[in-house]
């Protein structure tokens, strides 16, 4: 293991370890000695990385309170309080949607479907823009404070640096922020269609953060609600079974593939 101090090769792997087990080792050159979490962003945390990862996870997929999460793992003896949930879900949050949308770029496909829907932030309704392409898959999400061309157009921009290249047409509601956005930000060549029924999927789509967000009663902070709303976007894609409309996949190869795309997260959130 290279040192994370002076990146020299030349290191020892010592007999004792951490208290929660993780191996030591000592580095020949600058005589400084680390363990295998040392020069991660999961240093100097008072539990193991993955039932660090396995809190957020949950956070974000499921239903649950700060509070639930708590009693959840006190139960199979690991007793930490809320506030350390909230505090793991800020710092890790971030790190698990970067990741998932570098592993994402460039596999969205030609014909996008864009849409904003309402989310409360601190009593206020907010805006989060979203969009997905024919079959359902995530292109991007963005929260704003404000509707307007402004909004749009970083909107589009995001969505274009994370995807890797624009699509053929994109399919709106008609709202008059749009077509200029689209020619400047996408290009002119980009067909732009609007009609409340095609985007139909779309409005089916946003259940999925409505339903998450309603048992926390709104966002306590803007930036917390952007953070959350994006992760939870991530998080939902990456584990999303089917990739195509009308996809046929059994239950079996339903909970293989969620096992297997668990450990596929642990392991691109640990190397990170």
């Amino acid at each position: 293991m290279n040192c994370p101090y002076c990146l020299s090769l030349a290191t020892k792997q010592r007999c004792k370890k951490t208290s929660l087990g993780y191996r030591t080792y000592r580095c020949q050159q600058c005589q400084r000695m680390f363990n295998e979490r040392t020069g991660t962003p999961f240093n100097y945390l008072e539990y193991p990385t993955d039932i660090v990862l396995l809190v957020v996870f949950y956070r974000l997929r499921y239903k649950l309170s700060l509070r639930d999460l708590a009693e959840m793992f006190l139960e199979r003896g690991f007793a930490f309080t809320h506030e350390a949930v909230r505090d793991w879900e800020a710092r890790f949050a971030p790190l698990i949607a970067d990741q998932l949308r570098a592993k994402r770029r460039g596999q969205a496909g030609i014909s996008w479907h864009v849409d904003e829907t309402y989310v409360r932030v601190q009593g206020k309704w907010c805006y989060l823009y979203r969009a997905i392409d024919q079959d359902g898959n995530l292109v991007d999400s963005m929260l704003s404070q404000k509707r307007d061309m402004n909004a749009a157009k970083r909107f589009f921009q995001q969505a274009l640096q994370t995807v890797g290249q624009a699509p053929e047409q994109v399919t709106t509601d008609g709202r008059r922020s749009y077509p200029r956005a689209i020619r400047e930000i996408l290009g002119k060549d980009v067909l732009h269609r609007w009609n409340h029924y095609l985007n139909n999927r779309l409005e089916q789509d946003h259940r999925g953060i409505k339903q998450r967000y309603y048992p926390m009663r709104g966002f306590g902070s803007f930036t917390s609600a952007a953070r959350f709303c994006r992760a939870f976007d991530e998080v939902r894609q990456f584990f999303r079974i089917r990739t195509a409309m009308k996809q046929p996949v059994s239950l079996q190869q339903q909970r293989e593939i969620f096992r297997q795309r668990l450990v596929a997260l642990q392991t691109l959130v640990k190397v990170a």
